[in-house]
């Protein structure tokens, strides 16, 4: 944005040239200038009401839900409508399990990944490199969702019923309807361990990647070249100028990428739903078949539901709004004091 500062000296320097008096500046946007900053200006108020409109609608829908199930609705974890049985604690922890896991998964892959593409792929391969990153992004969440089920989770089983059994004594990998033997009829696979929140969070994780790798190379990439090429010119490998140099400096991009990642978690819902088989029952056992999120829920029982099972759905997106916004609007925080250079002192 171009902007022309015009000094305006005043009239008693002209009287008193020995005098100094310091200059005004009047600062005058063009025309162009100041047609982008409305533009911009409304645009981003419209993003504002357009999400406080959907928390404000979540919120006034949830309201009959609220005053008929009390906070038993955030305690009760079964979702038996017919019964007037309506909870979430159940699809909380899942989404929760879900998403961390899914996060555990990323989060290395991103970190290597973005470091890879800054700082030890050769030149011509870069672009290549940020734009298959960029091209994951743009990837439909069903195709996860269907790579998941059809190709990845028959053999997914077989590592997770390992896991379990040479683990199971950490609660979380304990399986406790575990059939000991594979299904060979149309692939491998362990059917105590299909659709569980572990194999779910792998298709998530896939969704996330992108999203995670380019908030920490963008960040990566910023770092000062010089404290690099210091650091090289001394005789450090290029690991340890990586160590000492880069991860210091996009800290705080590496964190916010990873809460951006985990709010797009949070909210993942079609490849979600492919692939879990859904329960609706307190289980910390992440590795066993049946779980249930807030965002399948929805997506599951949505078009049959009756007015009072709509409210409690839109109640569960409201908790689930609410969430996804704390942890964005964190995380865009990080971020954007890892861009000003603030997360040096973190």
């Amino acid at each position: 944005m171009s902007r022309v500062a015009v000094p305006t000296p005043p009239a008693s320097s002209y009287e008193d040239p020995g005098e100094d008096v310091p200059r005004p500046i009047a600062v005058r946007y063009s025309v162009q200038d100041r047609v982008f900053l409305q533009v911009v200006r409304v645009l981003a108020f419209t993003v504002l009401v357009i999400t406080s409109g959907i928390g404000i609608f979540l919120g006034i829908q949830s309201v009959p839900t609220l005053q008929h199930y009390g906070l038993s609705f955030f305690t009760e974890y079964r979702w038996l409508p017919s019964q007037d049985i309506v909870g979430i604690a159940a699809v909380v922890l899942g989404t929760i399990q879900v998403a961390v896991i899914a996060l555990l998964i990323a989060f290395p892959l991103s970190l290597l990944t973005a470091l890879y593409i800054t700082d030890w792929a050769p030149g011509w391969a870069r672009p290549l490199l940020v734009r298959a990153v960029d091209l994951m992004a743009a990837v439909p969440g069903i195709v996860f969702g269907l790579w998941v089920l059809i190709v990845v989770q028959p053999h997914a089983t077989l590592v997770t019923h390992w896991i379990s059994k040479h683990f199971g004594w950490i609660p979380f990998f304990k399986v406790r309807t575990d059939v000991d033997y594979p299904i060979w009829n149309q692939a491998p696979g362990y059917p105590s361990y299909a659709g569980s929140a572990a194999i779910a969070a792998l298709a998530v994780a896939m969704m996330i990647y992108p999203m995670a790798t380019s908030v920490m190379r963008e960040v990566f990439s910023e770092a000062p070249a010089g404290e690099k090429e210091a650091a090289l010119a001394l005789g450090a490998t290029r690991w340890a100028m990586v160590r000492t140099v880069v991860l210091p400096f996009g800290r705080g991009g590496v964190i916010g990428g990873t809460m951006l990642a985990l709010g797009r978690a949070l909210g993942e819902t079609i490849s979600v739903v492919m692939v879990i088989s859904q329960a609706f029952e307190i289980k910390p056992n992440v590795l066993e078949s049946g779980t249930a999120t807030i965002s399948a829920l929805i997506a599951s029982g949505f078009k049959e539901a009756t007015p009072a099972q709509l409210s409690a759905l839109l109640t569960a997106g409201f908790l689930l709004f609410v969430m996804t916004l704390v942890v964005n609007s964190l995380a865009a925080v990080v971020v954007a004091r890892s861009r000003g250079g603030g997360v040096t002192e973190l």
